[in-house]
């Protein structure tokens, strides 16, 4: 066997042991990241991931206004679409509906756009600066500032930011203790709102992308020919005028029947009954699982950063047999007076369900605990 041949022969087993070799070789190097004491699973993935959050934190404050501008843009062509087709349709078929739609859905859009400024312009309130802090509970890194409790930093802000819950991008701005309500409320009546837009407007919608046409025939293909008639003999007799009885000296046939509105000569109007139906089930869907989220947070007195600070610490302890509880937990209905701020008599009708501009309660700097409310009498309704 020449040499050439010999080559040529051991040339598959060559390619397979290399590329063998190649992928142990690489397997092993994956494995290498998390082999010693110093290195984890986790630390590798946020390695890999520091691109993306080095965007994030770079790029979010830029991005942010164009998000603030695509919100108020959409909430325009909604509530414009509303007012174009939805009104006319339901007071041709009932003013005094229309009149109750017209109470209830101004009402939700008052306060939609009320508390979605509130939450966008309104600060979540930051630490003083220059001062001497008591309340401080450490330091914070990337500040090198005290940090008072429940703060924490806003690395798109580049600054602690009091009882921070998280940066929202859609409102260009922090969501912490000065907006919190603020920005729950807006979800809350933006979800009630869609919610609404939906209910009273699926017999539109249906009666255009389902029925067909908005008319509910569907006519496969022209009709072609001459109009007939049957006379008595059965005979079929060409009609030669659109009003047959005139001959007869009869008068046209009338009738009260409700005779469909033509939305397939316009269709402007047959394209934004479908951008209103994806936008709306696309926002009740999203928007209403992020506002029961918060609901379930509020409940339990806690922010999205506390939530997974608090089942750290309920994970860890339970591992030692002991058992975690969140100092700032008075219970479900103290939670939510606190939150909203029903304190000093105020009352939902003026203060949740019509906008309000009122503050919440202390200074964000220092918080009431559990263990406080130790020495308050706990029959006392002035304080929630």
């Amino acid at each position: 066997m020449s040499r050439i041949q010999w080559r040529l022969k051991e040339f598959p087993k060559k390619l397979v042991n290399c590329i063998r070799f190649r992928y142990h070789y690489s397997l092993q190097c994956i494995r290498s990241l998390t082999y010693n004491h110093h290195m984890s699973q986790s630390y590798a993935s946020d390695v890999c991931l520091e691109p993306i959050f080095w965007f994030v934190d770079n790029f979010t404050h830029l991005l942010g206004p164009f998000f603030v501008f695509a919100v108020v843009c959409l909430t325009a062509a909604v509530v414009i679409i509303c007012y174009w087709i939805g009104l006319p349709y339901w007071w041709k078929k009932s003013p005094n509906t229309t009149y109750f739609l017209l109470v209830v859905g101004n009402w939700l859009l008052v306060n939609v756009a009320w508390n979605f400024y509130k939450a966008a312009a309104t600060s979540p309130g930051y630490p003083p600066e220059k001062e001497l802090i008591i309340e401080a509970v450490s330091i914070c890194k990337k500040c090198i500032a005290p940090k008072p409790p429940r703060t924490h930093h806003c690395s798109v802000c580049n600054r602690c930011v009091l009882k921070m819950d998280h940066h929202c991008p859609w409102l260009n701005n922090c969501v912490g203790y000065g907006n919190h309500r603020y920005f729950f409320l807006y979800m809350l009546y933006t979800t009630v709102g869609v919610l609404f837009i939906i209910v009273f407007g699926f017999e539109l919608g249906y009666n255009v992308l389902i029925v067909g046409d908005g008319e509910g025939w569907n006519e496969v293909e022209p009709l072609h020919g001459h109009p007939v008639r049957f006379n008595l003999s059965g005979h079929i007799i060409p009609v030669t005028e659109m009003n047959d009885y005139v001959d007869d000296g009869l008068a046209p046939a009338e009738h009260d029947l409700p005779v469909p509105q033509e939305y397939s000569s316009n269709a402007a109007k047959h394209r934004a009954i479908i951008f209103m139906a994806l936008i709306n089930v696309a926002t009740l869907f999203a928007l209403g699982a992020l506002t029961s989220w918060h609901s379930s947070l509020i409940t339990r007195g806690e922010t999205s950063i506390e939530a997974h600070i608090n089942k750290s610490e309920t994970k860890r302890l339970s591992a030692l047999g002991k058992s975690y509880q969140n100092p700032y937990d008075f219970g479900p209905r103290r939670n939510w007076r606190l939150f909203l701020g029903l304190v000093r008599k105020r009352t939902w009708w003026r203060h949740i369900l019509l906008p309000s501009g009122h503050k919440p309660e202390g200074n964000g700097l220092t918080w009431l605990t559990v263990n406080d409310f130790i020495a308050i009498d706990d029959r006392d309704d002035e304080w929630p």
